[in-house]
C-alpha cells in the first residue's frame, strides 16, 4: 500500500465511523470455483454488532465529498475537513488485499454524495461489480443506497450485494427538513420501495426457476439518529414498527446523536451521546421483533418516552400489574414471554419442561430465568405470594431500578428546551 492510498484510507475509514447500520450477513453463500471468500449465515467474526454478533467488515466511504449540508453530519458541504475519494479500482484492490491478509471477511460500502445521487451510485456499483466479476469475491457485501438514486441503478446493485440500506437519519420529515433542507422522505422511501419490489420479484422468480439470481438476500436496514431532534421515543418506535411490517425489512439501527458540529444552533447542546436512551430503544426494538409486543404497548400518549432507570419490558409490567402474577405451570407461552427476566429461550424451555412435572424456582434459575426480576410477576410451586400486586409497583420499581452514572446526562435529552 503506497502512502497516498494510506492517507485516503485514514480519512475515509474515520469518516465512516458514525454509520452504525452494518451487521453480519444474515445470508449464506458457499465457495465457488476460482473465487475467494464466503458469506456465512451465522455472521463474520472479530468485532461486535449492537445485538452481540461477531463481524469483521471493511467499513469505508467511497468519498467524503458531499453536495448536501446536513446539520448533523461531519462530512457536510460547509465543514472545513480534508476531502478525499477512492477510485473504484483502488477500493476494490484494497478490499481484496485486506481479505487475503485475513483482516476482513466482508465490505460495508457507503459514500458522500458527489455531483448527484445517480453519479455516486454508479461509482459504488462499479466497486461491487469489480469485486464480484473481476476478482470473483464471494464474501459479504453491504452497500448503502443513495437517497434519490434511480430504480435502474438500485436494481443492478441489488444483484451483486447481500444487503442494502437507506438511512432515514431523522425520525420525522418535519425535522429532517430542518436539519437537512436538501432531503425529504420521498427520496429515502423511494429506494426502500425499489429494494422491496426487487426482493419480492426475485423470490417469485426463484420459486419458478431455482437458478434465478438472488436480489439483496439479506434484506434491507436503516439508521435513525437519536437525540438530535425533539422526536419522542413513541414517534421513533412507531416508525420502526411500520418498517418491520415490510417483508424486506430486517433491522432498524439507533444511533445516539454525537455533537460533531457544535456551532450549529439547529442542534441541541449536549456533553455526551444519549447512550442509555439508545440502549433502551434497542431493548424496545427487541420486544417488538421477538417478544410479540406492539409499539403502542411499549410507549403511548401517557408515556411517550422510555424510562431510563428500568428496561422497557419491566416498565410495561409495572404499568400493567393486572396481568400478573403469571402461573408458570399453566400460563400460555405468549404470557410467559411478557414476564420481566424471562427471555425467548427460557420461555420455550418452561413450556417444554412443564409437561413432565410442575416447575419450581430452582429449575427456573437453571433455565436462565433472572429471578431477581421475575419473582415479582410469577407464581410457581413454592414461591410466596409477594408479587407486584402485594408489594405495589412503586416498591418493585425501587428494587429493580438501575442506578447508572450516565443516566443524568441522558435525562438532559428530555429536558432540553427545543422551542416552537
Amino acid at each position: 500500500m503506497n502512502e497516498k492510498t494510506l492517507d485516503k484510507l485514514k480519512i475515509l475509514a474515520d469518516a465512516a465511523k458514525y454509520d452504525v447500520s452494518c451487521a453480519s450477513s444474515g445470508t449464506s453463500r458457499g465457495s465457488v470455483k476460482n473465487g475467494i471468500g464466503t458469506a456465512a449465515g451465522w455472521g463474520i467474526c472479530h468485532s461486535f454488532t449492537p445485538d452481540g454478533r461477531c463481524i469483521s467488515l471493511f467499513k469505508i466511504l467511497l468519498t467524503n465529498h458531499c453536495i448536501y449540508d446536513c446539520a448533523y453530519c461531519s462530512n457536510r458541504r460547509s465543514n472545513d475537513v480534508v476531502r478525499s475519494a477512492f477510485t473504484a479500482e483502488e477500493l476494490t484492490e484494497l478490499t481484496i488485499e485486506f481479505y487475503r491478509r485475513n483482516y476482513i471477511e466482508g465490505l460495508f460500502l457507503s459514500s458522500g454524495v458527489m455531483r448527484n445521487p445517480d453519479y455516486t451510485m454508479e461509482q459504488m456499483l462499479r466497486v461491487v461489480m469489480l469485486l464480484r466479476e473481476t476478482h470473483r469475491f464471494n464474501g459479504y457485501i453491504h452497500m448503502k443506497s443513495i437517497p434519490g438514486a434511480s430504480r435502474e441503478l438500485i436494481a443492478r446493485a441489488g444483484t451483486y450485494v447481500d444487503r442494502m440500506s437507506v438511512n432515514l437519519e431523522i425520525p420525522s420529515e418535519q425535522n429532517l427538513k430542518l436539519l437537512a433542507p436538501e432531503k425529504d422522505y420521498e427520496s429515502v422511501f423511494a429506494p426502500m420501495r425499489f429494494i422491496q419490489q426487487g426482493m419480492l420479484e426475485s423470490a417469485e422468480d426463484r420459486r419458478k426457476f431455482r437458478s434465478a439470481p438472488k436480489f439483496v438476500p439479506a434484506g434491507q436496514s436503516t439508521q435513525v439518529i437519536i437525540g438530535a431532534t425533539p422526536d419522542s421515543d413513541k414517534q421513533i418506535l412507531t416508525l420502526a414498527s411500520a418498517l418491520y411490517k415490510r417483508p424486506s425489512f430486517k433491522r432498524v439501527y439507533y444511533s445516539g446523536y454525537i455533537p460533531v458540529n457544535k456551532n450549529d444552533n439547529r442542534l441541541p447542546i449536549i456533553a455526551t451521546p444519549p447512550l442509555v436512551r439508545e440502549n433502551r430503544l434497542y431493548q424496545a426494538d427487541w420486544l417488538m421483533r421477538f417478544y410479540q409486543f406492539k409499539a403502542s404497548e411499549i410507549v403511548d400518549d401517557a408515556h411517550p418516552d422510555l424510562e431510563l432507570d428500568i428496561d422497557p419490558k419491566m416498565g410495561w409490567a409495572l404499568r400493567n400489574p393486572a396481568f400478573f402474577p403469571v402461573d408458570i405451570n399453566t400460563a400460555p407461552y405468549e404470557m410467559i414471554l411478557r414476564v420481566p427476566g424471562i427471555g425467548v429461550k427460557s420461555a420455550k424451555l418452561i413450556v417444554a419442561s412443564r409437561r413432565y412435572g410442575r416447575l419450581n424456582s430452582v429449575q427456573l434459575k437453571k433455565m436462565g430465568v433472572v429471578m431477581k426480576r421475575a419473582q415479582y410477576f410469577i407464581v410457581c410451586r413454592e414461591l410466596p405470594m409477594r408479587t407486584v400486586n402485594e408489594l405495589t409497583p412503586q416498591y418493585v420499581r425501587r428494587q429493580v431500578s438501575q442506578k447508572q452514572k450516565k443516566q443524568a446526562a441522558d435525562l438532559l435529552q428530555y429536558s432540553i428546551n427545543w422551542g416552537e
